[in-house]
């Protein structure tokens, strides 16, 4: 199948996992602690469960490495072509109930994502982008197509983490940039803002794991813009422990 045609299946498979974890979003839910102490819930392992057995179907040939199956050490070895999956990407968001979490499906191709899908079901709106074919938002007002923008002369609209991240580093980051306004979000919106658009920049100036970057990286890499470490190489994937270093995604330019 083209890639066009893959990005829309990889979607109907994010919208059954983001109905399932909805359906967990609508109750009482418990909230269970991980090893590194970072929260879980049922939607997480529901979730997870839809998109495996999914992508296990639709490709059979390609490995899949997802966050809950990594935290209980069954991830499969990274190779050159994987999918990496953050079945429910801002547990702190759904707990809090703000409906800023996401569900989040990534091809991976020699290191780099090529093809992404991030949901956020509780706001109806879904990001996707495939390089070479571009990217696209699909939301109340229909589907459109999403590209990055060039930075407004009056300075750049930075949006960074909601739940995480050192106060002081980023004051420090921006001071080199100039900035005309600032905003939070949770989850991978943060590169899905800057993919359409509404941000320039996204510094992340703290730990993050690939399964958390690396569909929203797909959509800015498929809308024309980039995620690079602070030295300016592009982030990869497949690292050693599939920990990330500290990066920036960034838009068309960021003045």
């Amino acid at each position: 199948m083209n890639r066009q045609e893959l990005l829309a299946r990889i979607a109907a498979v994010a919208h059954e996992a983001g109905a399932a974890a909805m359906q967990v979003y609508a109750t009482d839910f418990e909230v269970r602690g991980k090893a590194d102490r970072s929260p879980v819930t049922e939607a997480d392992d529901r979730a997870e469960a839809v998109i495996l057995e999914r992508l296990a179907a639709l490709t059979p040939d390609i490995p899949i490495i997802s966050e809950e199956q990594a935290a209980a050490g069954r991830a499969p070895p990274a190779g050159a072509r994987f999918w990496l999956v953050d079945p429910l990407d801002g547990t702190r968001e759904f707990i809090q109930r703000n409906g800023e979490f996401t569900i989040n499906i990534a091809l991976i191709e020699a290191g780099a994502p090529t093809l992404g899908v991030v949901l956020a079901p509780a706001l109806g709106r879904l990001f996707a982008g495939a390089v070479g074919c571009g990217a696209h938002t699909h939301d109340a007002g229909g589907e459109r197509s999403i590209a990055c923008r060039s930075a407004p002369a009056e300075g750049v609209t930075v949006v960074a983490s909601r739940s995480h991240g050192d106060a002081d580093a980023l004051e420090n980051f921006l001071a080199e940039h100039k900035v005309a306004a600032n905003t939070s979000a949770g989850s991978s919106l943060k590169f899905c803002l800057v993919a359409a658009g509404e941000a320039d920049l996204y510094p992340r100036l703290g730990r993050t794991m690939e399964w958390d970057t690396a569909a929203g990286h797909a959509v800015l890499a498929a809308a024309g813009g980039r995620v690079t470490t602070l030295d300016g190489v592009d982030l990869r994937y497949g690292k050693p422990g599939l920990d990330n270093p500290h990066f920036v995604a960034r838009g068309l330019s960021d003045a």
